[in-house]
C-alpha cells in the first residue's frame, strides 16, 4: 500500500468513527427517565390548574401565565401525562391526566340552538373568545381518546365524538377536501367568506377560510371509538387531500399559518398533517402516506440546527430563521415524526433523532430554578411586541411535547 493510499484509508476510517460515535452520542437510558419525570411533575403541577386547564403562557417579564387556545394545550398536556403514566405506573400523572380531561368535557355545549354537541373550545388570541376553531378542538382531542382508552372510561371520548360528529356537519367540505377553520360562538355559524385570521384582507378565498385539516386526526379517533364509517371515511378524504394539496417543497403553504408570499411556515403546523398522514399509513399501509409525512420531515431536518434546535418562524427561500423565538416543541415533535419513520425504513433521520433528544435533555429550567413557574419544563421562547411592550413567553407545549418524545426516544433507543 502506497503512502498515499494510507493516507486515504486512514482518513476514511477515521471519519465513519466519527460518524458512528456522532450517531451513538445518545442520552443515557437513566437521564432520559429523569427528564420523563421532571417534565410530567411541572405539566401535573405547574402547567394544569386546580381546575385542569392549562396555563399557557408563563410571561417572563411579568410573572404571569397568560390563556393561548386553552383546550387543545389541555389535551396535549393530558395526553403526555398519559404516556408518562403508561411508562412509569405513577398514579399521580393518572389523576393530573383526569383532571385535565374533566375541565376538557366540562366544555361541551348542552343547550345551544345550533352548538349543542360541540364543546366551546374558544380560540383566544388576537380574533378572541368569540371564536370557536376547529383545530383548537382537534388538536387537544388526542388526549381526550387516549385518556378513555387508559380509563375504560368512556364519557371523555363520548364528548369528544359527538364534537367530531357535530363539525362533520357543519364544518367538513368533502368537495373540496377540506373543513371550514371558525365558528361564531354566538350564533353557531360556520364563517365560510370571512376568516378573522385574516382581518386585513378584503376578499377572502376558500383557502383563506378552510384547511385540508385532519389535525390530531380526529376522525380517526371518533370512528374507532363509535365505529362509524363517516368518520373513517372523511378522515381518509382529507388525508387524500392533503397528499394532492402538498406543495412540491414538502408542505402546505397555501393555507395558514404558513404565509405563502413571506415563504415562511409555522413550525407545528405541517408537523400535525405529517403526523395524521402516518395514522393514515397505519390504518391502510398505503405508502403514499408515508412518503408525503417523509417530505415534511425532510423539511424539519433541514431546518433542525446542528446542535438540535428548531425555530418559530423558518423560511423555504434560504433565509435565516428568526432566531428570537426557541421552538422546543418543535425539536419534539419532529422527533416524535422522524422515529416513527425511521422505524418503517428512513433510516436518514437518526441523526436528527439523537439531535433532539440531545436538545430536549439539555435545555429545560432546572428543577431547582427560582422561579417555581419553570422548573422542570422545557423552553420554548416566544417574543411579541403587543403595543408596544415586549411580550417573551414560556410556552408550555414544549414540556408536553417533550415528554411525549422522550417517552418514544426511550423505547426506540433502548427497546
Amino acid at each position: 500500500m502506497t503512502q498515499s493510499n494510507f493516507r486515504k484509508n486512514t482518513i476514511c476510517l477515521f471519519s465513519a468513527l466519527l460518524l458512528i460515535k456522532s450517531i451513538q452520542a445518545q442520552p443515557k437510558k437513566d437521564d432520559v427517565l429523569a427528564a420523563i419525570r421532571s417534565c410530567a411533575t411541572y405539566i401535573a403541577d405547574v402547567i394544569l390548574d386546580s381546575a385542569g386547564r392549562s396555563r399557557c403562557d408563563y410571561n417572563l417579564t411579568e410573572g404571569k401565565w397568560f390563556d393561548y387556545e386553552v383546550p387543545w394545550h389541555t389535551g396535549q398536556a393530558v395526553y403526555s401525562l398519559l404516556a408518562a403514566y403508561k411508562l412509569t405506573n405513577d398514579p399521580a400523572y393518572l389523576k393530573a391526566a383526569r383532571r385535565g380531561g374533566d375541565y376538557w368535557i366540562s366544555m361541551e355545549i348542552k343547550d345551544h340552538p345550533v352548538l349543542t354537541g360541540m364543546v366551546a373550545a374558544s380560540h383566544g388570541d388576537f380574533i378572541g373568545g368569540e371564536n370557536y376553531v376547529f383545530a383548537t378542538v382537534s388538536d387537544g382531542t388526542p388526549g381526550i381518546f387516549e385518556l378513555s382508552r387508559v380509563t375504560k372510561d368512556s364519557r371523555y371520548a363520548r364528548v369528544a365524538t359527538n364534537a367530531a360528529s357535530w363539525m362533520l356537519r357543519h364544518m367538513y367540505y368533502p368537495e373540496k377536501g377540506v373543513c371550514y377553520d371558525v365558528i361564531d360562538a354566538k350564533t353557531g355559524a360556520v364563517m365560510k367568506e370571512n376568516s378573522p385570521f385574516w382581518q386585513t384582507k378584503d376578499t377572502q378565498t376558500l383557502n383563506d377560510v378552510s384547511r385540508p385539516n385532519t389535525e390530531g386526526w380526529l376522525f380517526k379517533d371518533a370512528w374507532e371509538f363509535s365505529g362509524e364509517k363517516k368518520f373513517r371515511d372523511a378522515f381518509l378524504l382529507l388525508c387524500n387531500s392533503l397528499v394532492e394539496k402538498q406543495g412540491p417543497e414538502g408542505l402546505w403553504m397555501d393555507y395558514m399559518p404558513n404565509f405563502k408570499a413571506e415563504h415562511s411556515f409555522h413550525p407545528r403546523f405541517n408537523l400535525w398533517y405529517a403526523e395524521s398522514l402516518l395514522e393514515a399509513y397505519d390504518m391502510t399501509k398505503e405508502k403514499k402516506y408515508l412518503e408525503a409525512a417523509a417530505k415534511v420531515a425532510r423539511v424539519h431536518a433541514r431546518a433542525q440546527e446542528k446542535d438540535g434546535t428548531q425555530y418559530y418562524e423558518q423560511f423555504i427561500d434560504g433565509r435565516e430563521p428568526d432566531r428570537g423565538s426557541i421552538c422546543g416543541s418543535t425539536v419534539a415533535f419532529s422527533g416524535i415524526i422522524w422515529i416513527r419513520l425511521v422505524k418503517a425504513g428512513y433510516k436518514e433521520f437518526e441523526e436528527n433523532i439523537q439531535r433532539s433528544a440531545n436538545w430536549i435533555l439539555k435545555n429545560r429550567y432546572a428543577t431547582d430554578h427560582p422561579d417555581p413557574n419553570l422548573r422542570g419544563g422545557v423552553i420554548e421562547t416566544r417574543a411579541r411586541n403587543k403595543k408596544g411592550k415586549i411580550w417573551i413567553v414560556n410556552r408550555d407545549v414544549a414540556t408536553s411535547f417533550g415528554v411525549r418524545f422522550l417517552v418514544d426516544y426511550l423505547h426506540y433507543q433502548y427497546k
